[in-house]
């Protein structure tokens, strides 16, 4: 079940130019029977593939074979009540996010759903990184880490696809406005 929904949500992500190569990552809870922790796309793995994802407990030890960003979505689990994280890498986004400090969008949409985004640092795959993303998912649904991506959670996949799919549409709207506003 879970990776035909990684697939499905995977290929949405490379038809909106939100992630290329093998970037990106995605998760979805699960406590079911008894277990405690997540599934995860498995490193190196392209999330339109047909690939099974790994179970990494929220304690105890990680599989070798998970994606190196377990880390954040293991920190946004055990802080937020959401069930599903995109981590995806949004040229718009990560350009925005050498700029602004939080994006504050401007399209009607975003300012309904999102209306800042804030933007937090860390270096990918450390525990720096982790605990940053998960502060502000307690703020918002979506994030953008300086200079690396964008992470979105929801109540699953479809859900934080969105908020993804948002975080670049909105910034994109915002630089825009930012070339209309110079020729007026």
């Amino acid at each position: 079940m879970h990776a035909t929904e990684f697939q499905r949500i995977g290929k949405r992500l490379f038809a909106e130019h939100l992630i290329g190569g093998n970037f990106g990552n995605i998760s979805v809870r699960d406590t079911c029977e008894g277990r405690d922790g997540f599934y995860i796309k498995s490193t190196g793995a392209f999330l339109d593939d047909f690939v099974e994802p790994v179970f990494v407990p929220l304690e105890g030890n990680v599989p070798p074979e998970a994606s190196s960003e377990y880390r954040v979505h293991k920190a946004v689990y055990k802080t937020t009540t959401f069930s599903a994280i995109v981590h995806a890498h949004p040229p718009h986004a990560v350009a925005a996010s050498f700029v602004f400090d939080a994006v504050e969008p401007k399209d009607s949409e975003a300012v309904m759903f999102c209306p800042r985004i804030p933007v937090v640092t860390g270096t990918p795959g450390s525990q720096e990184i982790a605990d940053n993303v998960a502060h502000a998912l307690k703020q918002a649904k979506v994030t953008i880490v300086r200079g690396h991506g964008t992470f979105a959670a929801g109540k699953n996949l479809e859900e934080a696809f969105i908020f993804t799919s948002l975080a670049e549409y909105s910034c994109k709207v915002l630089l825009l406005k930012e070339q209309y506003e110079k020729i007026q």
